[in-house]
């Protein structure tokens, strides 16, 4: 029994935390009471500017190379508290490190990124 609840207890913290990140993602859509589309009443942005697409593109590549390049435990806080959204105390348990050993790896990282990314930052 206690096996089951914390697999059931896993599963319902892994919902949680992927509706989470759906309702960042995606959290701008208009909602409507009929069955239509939202996707259909968002408003095309497209400016049609390549070399926007291309910037956008290029300082995509160079987070993932900076982060890449980050030791591990500054890449494992990073990820985890600002792509996976995990809060520090959960953070803290999957590190298998203090709360305040998240704060500071995660301060680490983001000077390291900030330096690394330059013009292309934007907190």
């Amino acid at each position: 029994p206690p096996l089951f609840h914390r697999i059931l207890q896993n599963r319902i913290v892994d919902s949680q935390r992927r509706a989470g990140v759906l309702r960042r993602r995606i959290g701008w859509l208009p909602t409507n009471d009929n069955d239509e589309d939202p996707w259909q009443q968002v408003m095309d942005t497209d400016d049609g500017d390549p070399f926007g697409v291309v910037a956008g593109e290029r300082a995509a590549q160079l987070l993932e190379t900076a982060v890449g390049e980050l030791p591990e435990r500054q890449r494992q806080a990073f990820l985890l508290r600002v792509w996976e959204g995990l809060n520090v105390a959960d953070t803290a348990t999957a590190m298998r490190c203090s709360q305040g050993s998240v704060k500071t790896h995660l301060s680490r990282a983001m000077g390291r990124l900030r330096e690394r990314l330059g013009d292309h930052w934007h907190d």
